[in-house]
């Protein structure tokens, strides 16, 4: 079976995104959404960065391409500064009978728990309303640290905590509006950026805690978080801008699922400009990594190295647009609502191989 599949946005992710459903076999695209006059009217092809011409010609013009019923939107469009108007794009997507798989906002992910169930009901409510399906998911919060610590913990026979990681550099990271902006790099240590201020962390990633706790049905009492901020101690370049002594240039935060007295599940970031800064923070596999750990018997740690053209950061956008790509007819045929990871069966990169 063929999916209609409208690709909604080409920025880091949006562009590779769209490779990989011009490479699925089992998908069939048939519109791209863009924010400006910029990339409107150029080919598909051209915006993925492939050397051919698809016949579709990128648009600003929502409308027309909700009108197009798609079986699917795939959404990649940058939400984490404007969350409620990126909810309120993903309800008209799922009114209007669309699926949907997405990104952003990261809460949705598994908003039990994070989010009040007020908040929740309108998404729920417009995605039955439409007979459609919401998965939002990606590498982390996404199959870094759902599907991958859930089948590692298989094999234990007993499990007395978790912690997944993310260990990396990201001087290469080519999106400045989160490496400056939200994450705060090369701000002073005392000037909070939006990543930091209270509550943001738990919003985003204790879904992460939330969801990991809800499939292995262990009961936690409480989510919290901690962070700590190192600065440079030289000039670090990042892309065209320069990280000045003294300014943020690693950035270590926590959240700690709690049951008691005692810490059950953890998610952890750490993340640096540059690979000789904080010394005593876990250190990465390879450039960068993401990690599970599982205490218990028996103890495993599994650290995933990845690279595409040698680079790290590059990586973890085309696994999270490969993420999203590959549970499209997965999320297609499922029940309509707002899905979860583990309402859906393993995806696989199924007619990948050339």
């Amino acid at each position: 079976m063929t999916y209609r599949v409208v690709q909604w946005s080409t920025g880091n992710v949006g562009r590779r995104a769209l490779r990989s459903i011009l490479a699925r076999p089992e998908l069939d695209l048939v519109g791209v959404w863009v924010s400006g006059p910029a990339k409107a009217g150029k080919d598909a092809g051209e915006l993925a960065g492939l050397d051919r011409e698809t016949g579709i010609l990128a648009t600003t013009d929502a409308a027309a391409l909700i009108a197009l019923k798609p079986d699917c939107i795939v959404h990649t469009a940058m939400a984490d500064d404007r969350l409620m108007e990126s909810v309120e794009d993903l309800k008209t997507f799922l009114r209007a009978g669309i699926n949907v798989v997405s990104s952003s906002p990261v809460f949705l992910q598994f908003p039990y728990g994070t989010l009040p169930d007020e908040a929740i009901a309108p998404i729920i409510e417009a995605a039955e309303a439409g007979n459609a399906s919401l998965w939002v998911n990606g590498i982390d919060p996404g199959w870094a640290n759902d599907w991958l610590p859930l089948v590692l913990s298989s094999g234990s026979e007993r499990i007395d905590a978790i912690v997944c990681s993310e260990i990396m550099d990201y001087s290469t990271y080519d999106n400045p509006k989160v490496v400056f902006d939200i994450m705060g790099f090369g701000s002073a240590l005392d000037d909070l950026p939006l990543l930091l201020q209270p509550g943001v962390l738990t919003l985003a990633w204790g879904s992460v805690i939330r969801q990991l706790a809800n499939a292995l049905d262990v009961e936690i009492d409480t989510v919290t978080q901690h962070f700590e901020r190192i600065p440079a101690t030289e000039p670090i370049k990042v892309g065209d801008r320069v990280i000045e002594p003294g300014t943020a240039a690693a950035l270590r935060f926590q959240l700690h699922g709690v049951r008691g007295d005692r810490t059950l599940l953890t998610l952890e970031h750490v993340t640096r400009l540059h690979p000789d800064l904080a010394p005593d923070w876990p250190q990465p596999a390879g450039k960068g990594c993401y990690r599970v750990e599982i205490k218990g018997e028996p103890d495993y740690t599994l650290d995933l190295q990845l690279y595409s053209n040698g680079d790290h950061a590059e990586a973890g956008v085309v696994g999270t647009a490969a993420r999203l790509v590959s549970a499209v007819p997965a999320v297609v045929t499922a029940r309509p609502g707002l899905l979860t990871a583990t309402d859906l069966p393993l995806t696989t990169g199924r007619g990948l191989f050339s």
